[in-house]
């Protein structure tokens, strides 16, 4: 317990420790970021022969980058782990000094490769350090405030670091300078190695860091990847995720492989390097910030393919644009849906990844990343340097092109084709045109499918989980209705009708383990069309308000994700059996089913019996079918007093509720047994 009358901070920066690290952090990063784009601007600079070796030079570079990441992760997470972290940080800060300053004053490109492979080397072990710092700097409550903003320096600076490049070069341009410590490339090396001192300083006089803690050893990046398959290999939404990112990340990886020679070949230096390499950032924030906003009506899952397969197009229009102009505001714009995607998808995965999964899933994904950017760069610049320059006559056009031109082309055809095949794994509104769903969020809305306008009346369906509670208030929410003068039928699925009743029988008996996933759904589905055609179609057509308990969305969550059936099939089997009828609102009251399984009385019957994973992925799924259209969906904590979910439900369907017409009321469902939840 904390001492009476203390407050903690709200603000995580308030916490003078944390403060000081997370600035030695920034510095550092900025320092990072001005050395990426140092040592390729060098490397390129120093290198004699023409386009070929200037793109070999550059790859060799960003392989030696990130070769030391792959091999001696698992070393530096032990390390970390063993000894004392501050001396840990404040020896390698030294270290990058030395090695930095160095740099200029030898001036060859074998030197550049060295010390590259020496920057990385310490970075593996000032990495691990760190993070494994900031939970003993910080209240538990405050750790992930904490971690979003280290992330936010660590890419953040990227702009800034970009923008500070561009600047030395156009002054060295106005100054016309000749001494070597005096180019872009050594005073921004300089102002690397200064970066390093000054966070070694700062770490240096900074107390509170143990010499040991918990353990953060990280397994071999093999070992990561193979873990990580066995999971995701067995869940097509997280399968589509991960294809869609790995691809993004391949993408951006020949972008930044290239993107110095490329500059080169268009007539740009330095400076126009440095804009370029700052677009993408500056561009990727953007995205991050106003992208999921401005298309706000289009599903989260949607959103995310139709992402990818803009970043490429936008890549392959980049390899055939020759302006530099042009160029600096396509790689904006490139930033900007590879923000978007980035965003969506950790998001997506932190949502639909159970939390004992998403650790080892997060840890799977940036192991790749890392695997397919050195495989990306490392085979880009030779490809480049391969096909070397050729140049086109069309008629009396001259077109040149050259390596960069094709490795980008073939990037962003790539990065095409997996935002396909991505969207494919997730696509949450099957049967309902991109097209349409596209131009309506452009619009600032979100598309509906037209509805039968020869049905005056209001259809509201209640789902969830077993247990959720939700045959309970769609009872609650019948009486209220009539009490205010509505014609009210209430009915449920499986079971409303004379058919509906034997199917009910079928498919909740336990005694009916053998039954196939999709003989399951095409019962179901027979079900709901028996159900539409005799019970909610003509009850709609009299005007009345139909309240029922579960609808097409549970074959969705039950069928589609806990049978791991594909989505599509289902969504289109209810979408025939059911004339294409859309609630025009469904309530999705949301209950764990750790809680709601509890609530149960008497023999479970064959869906409750179910094991604890199959009513998470169906909880998973009806809450993404919920956030691809929150317009037509009310979600409820299940968790909350009964008073209260009834009250919220009450004030969301007052909105939508036609003047009432006071008729005889009429229950379908006044001889059915009593249903539990």
């Amino acid at each position: 317990m904390s001492a009476p009358g203390r407050r903690r901070p709200t603000n995580v920066l308030a916490n003078a420790p944390f403060r000081r690290l997370w600035t030695a952090a920034s510095v550092c990063s900025l320092g990072d970021w001005l050395n990426i784009l140092a040592l390729t601007a060098l490397a390129a600079n120093l290198t004699e022969g023409g386009f070929r070796n200037q793109s070999l030079a550059v790859g060799g570079v960003f392989v030696a980058k990130m070769l030391p990441a792959v091999l001696l992760g698992p070393l530096a997470g032990a390390f970390a782990d063993r000894f004392d972290r501050r001396l840990t940080m404040v020896v390698a800060d030294l270290a990058r000094f030395a090695i930095v300053v160095s740099i200029p004053f030898v001036g060859r490109y074998q030197w550049i490769i060295i010390a590259t492979l020496l920057i990385e080397c310490v970075n593996l072990f000032w990495v691990p350090a760190k993070d494994a710092t900031i939970p003993n700097l910080v209240p538990k409550q405050q750790l992930e405030a904490a971690n979003r903003i280290s992330l936010l320096v660590t890419y953040g600076t990227a702009p800034v670091a970009a923008a500070l490049f561009a600047l030395l070069s156009v002054a060295d341009d106005l100054l016309h300078t000749t001494a070597s410590l005096l180019q872009p490339t050594s005073l921004a090396l300089g102002l690397n190695a200064l970066a390093y001192l000054v966070s070694a300083l700062l770490i240096f006089t900074l107390s509170g860091i143990p010499r040991r803690g918990g353990a953060i050893s990280t397994p071999s990046v093999l070992r990561q990847i193979i873990d990580g398959w066995r999971y995701i290999g067995t869940n097509r939404l997280v399968r589509g995720l991960v294809i869609g990112m790995l691809g993004a990340f391949a993408a951006g990886g020949a972008v930044v492989g290239v993107a110095k020679v490329y500059v080169l070949a268009q007539g740009g230096g330095d400076a126009a390097y440095g804009t370029m390499f700052g677009a993408v950032f500056v561009g990727m924030a953007a995205g991050m910030f106003f992208g999921p906003r401005l298309l706000s009506g289009l599903s989260r899952r949607r959103m995310f393919g139709v992402s990818i397969v803009s970043a490429g197009v936008v890549l392959a229009a980049l390899a055939l644009v020759h302006n530099l102009v042009i160029v600096v505001m396509l790689t904006a714009l490139l930033g900007a849906f590879a923000g978007i995607a980035w965003i969506i998808g950790y998001t997506l995965i932190g949502l639909e990844v159970e939390d004992a999964l998403r650790g080892r899933t997060f840890s799977f994904l940036q192991s790749t990343a890392r695997v397919v950017l050195l495989l990306v760069v490392a085979v880009a610049n030779p490809l480049a340097a391969l096909f070397d320059k050729r140049t086109v006559q069309l008629g009396q056009i001259t077109y040149a092109f050259d390596g960069t031109n094709l490795v980008l082309l073939i990037a962003g055809v790539l990065a095409a084709v997996v935002g396909v095949l991505s969207l494919r794994h997730m696509d949450d509104r099957p049967g309902i045109a991109l097209s349409d769903d596209l131009l309506a969020a452009l619009r600032g809305e979100q598309y509906k499918p037209e509805v039968d306008e020869q049905l005056p009346g209001m259809f509201v369906a209640f789902e969830g989980g077993e247990g959720s509670g939700k045959t309970t208030q769609s009872r609650l929410l019948a009486i209220w209705l009539r009490d205010q003068g509505y014609d009210v039928v209430q009915t449920r699925e499986p079971g409303s009708t004379k058919v509906g009743m034997r199917l009910r029988a079928i498919l909740l008996d336990a005694a009916e383990r053998g039954l196939s996933p999709r003989a399951e759904a095409l019962l179901y589905a027979a079900d709901r069309a028996e159900h539409v055609e005799k019970v909610i179609r003509p009850a709609l057509l009299r005007g009345s308000i139909v309240v029922t308990d579960r609808y097409v969305d549970s074959s969705l969550a039950y069928q589609g994700a806990g049978r791991a059936l594909d989505p599509s099939d289902v969504a289109q089997v209810n979408a025939w059996a059911t004339g294409g009828l859309v609630p025009h609102l469904t309530v999705l009251i949301d209950t764990p089913p750790e809680v709601g399984l509890t609530r149960l009385g008497g023999a479970a019957d064959r869906i409750e019996s179910e094991p604890l994973e199959f009513h998470e992925a169906v909880r998973k799924e009806f809450r993404a079918l919920a956030a691809a259209e929150p317009g037509r969906y009310l979600v409820v904590d299940g968790t909350l007093p009964s008073e209260e979910i009834t009250r919220q439900i009450q004030d969301r369907v007052r909105e939508i509720l036609p003047d009432p017409v006071p008729q005889e009321s009429e229950d379908v469902t006044g001889t059915m047994p009593a249903i539990r939840d």
